[in-house]
Formats: structure tokens, C-alpha cells, sequence
């Protein structure tokens, strides 16, 4: 399966209702990272999102790993528009990543969103918080 299919099923997976939601949302459990979910934008046909574990640090919270994704409702698929993290080298500031850095971008996507479903997280309306409480570096 191509992984911007995989991926968006993985999403669905994480955020079944995503296509209807708005703001800021938090999936908390036991013994594990709590998980981020913040829709940027919502468009008859895509979602921009934002996607990350906080951690605590001496400057405040910091975002690891942080994506950026568009969700493609009418192809089922997820971009990785911007991806932030410590686990994978990939390369920075690059305007037009080559193919192999968009594969690996996608690949880590893809073992994270499995992770976490794995975990138990998941995305609903009744998990809404206000974005205030997330102090965004």
C-alpha cells in the first residue's frame, strides 16, 4: 500500500469524525505521551493539521515529533507538509525535499500514527481543549 494511503487510514484510524473538527484536541492515557491534535484548517475537500507529543523542557514545552499533514478527503491520502523530530535525520530547509526525504518523512509518519493507535489514542469531539493550555514554542 502507498504510504499517503496508509497514512490516511491510519488517520481515520486515530480521528475518525477529523473531517468535522475544529480546534485543539488532546488524547491523554495512562503511562503514555499525551498526543496533540490542533485542525488548522478545514476546506470541502481537506484538513490541515498539527500533529505532536509535548515535552517538558527548561524553556517551556517543545513539540517532538511535530508534523504538519494535509488530509486529502477525495484521494485518501496525507501529506507530510512539515516534519520536526529527533529520531530520523532529515535533511532542513530544503524548499522542495527530494523523493527519498518525502518517503522517509511518510515512512516515520506511518510507524508514529501506528504507534499511537496502538497505544489507544484517538481524536473525538469530546476531547476538545483550549489551545491557551499548550504553550507553543
Amino acid at each position: 500500500m502507498d504510504l499517503c494511503d496508509e497514512n490516511y487510514a491510519l488517520m481515520m484510524e486515530l480521528a475518525p469524525g477529523l473531517r468535522a473538527l475544529e480546534g485543539t484536541y488532546l488524547s491523554r492515557l495512562e503511562g503514555s505521551m499525551d498526543l496533540y491534535l490542533e485542525v488548522l484548517e478545514q476546506t470541502p475537500y481537506t484538513s490541515l493539521i498539527h500533529l505532536a507529543y509535548y515535552f517538558s523542557h527548561e524553556a517551556g514545552q517543545r513539540p517532538d515529533p511535530d508534523a504538519t499533514l494535509r488530509v486529502y478527503y477525495d484521494s485518501n491520502q496525507v501529506e507530510v507538509l512539515d516534519l520536526r523530530q529527533r529520531a530520523l535525520p532529515l535533511e532542513r530547509g530544503i524548499d522542495s525535499p527530494s523523493l527519498d526525504q518525502k518517503w522517509k518523512a511518510n515512512l516515520f509518519l506511518s510507524k508514529w500514527l501506528s504507534f499511537c493507535i496502538l497505544q489507544g489514542h484517538s481524536f473525538g469531539p469530546d476531547q476538545e481543549i483550549d489551545r491557551k493550555l499548550v504553550n507553543y514554542q
